[in-house]
């Protein structure tokens, strides 16, 4: 496939039905809610399933530079941006379902949660994390960051972790899907820490 084909596929074929599978549940959730049809427990099933999708649109993100190495397909990475910018849809409606539905806006009982619960500290941070990630993914940012914008971006490394490290400290019984979130984000991050490390090591041998 020449590039002007592969990008046309890209563009017309590959964006827009990513664009709908990741927004789907979106437009499924406000429809529910619409509809006042998302079961006995609807501020639940809220922060369930954008917490969820969040986790999902995140591995996808990582997916995306092996994807685009095992595929020999370097205009993949095109698709990164808009993966990473459902991250922080998702991320920012779990922790609005969360403070609205769950504490009420109660600034005290905030503080409180994230004093007693330690997970909820540590998802909490990776949204924090999140926020300039999701800021400065733009082609005018990239222009004034330069180098800098790809060391910010490689905190979506830390991000990952914490944000697993969130899902799997929260579950109670079943633990199987957060093994395979563990699984996957270890399969994905192993060579990107190898390849962080190397340069490290090279960096204070030269200097």
């Amino acid at each position: 496939m020449d590039v002007r084909r592969s990008n046309r596929f890209l563009r017309f074929i590959v964006k827009p039905v990513l664009f709908i599978i990741f927004g789907a549940s979106a437009l499924d959730l406000m429809l529910g809610i619409y509809l006042a049809d998302l079961g006995p427990d609807a501020h639940e099933t809220l922060l369930h399933t954008t917490g969820e999708w969040a986790l999902i649109s995140l591995t996808a993100t990582l997916a995306v530079t092996p994807l685009t190495k095992w595929l020999n397909w370097s205009q993949l990475a095109n698709v990164r941006r808009m993966l990473g910018l459902y991250v922080a849809f998702y991320a920012t409606m779990h922790f609005w379902v969360y403070l609205q539905f769950i504490l009420g806006f109660e600034w005290s009982m905030i503080a409180e949660e994230l004093v007693e619960r330690p997970y909820i500290s540590i998802g909490f941070i990776a949204w924090l994390l999140l926020l300039p990630l999701a800021v400065t993914s733009n082609n005018w940012s990239m222009r004034q960051l330069g180098k800098k914008w790809k060391s910010l971006h490689k905190f979506s490394y830390v991000i990952a972790i914490l944000a697993v490290w969130h899902f799997t400290w929260q579950v109670k019984l079943d633990l199987i899907e957060p093994f395979v979130y563990i699984a996957i984000l270890t399969i994905l991050l192993i060579p990107r820490l190898k390849k962080l490390a190397w340069r490290g090591r090279r960096q204070l041998k030269n200097g």
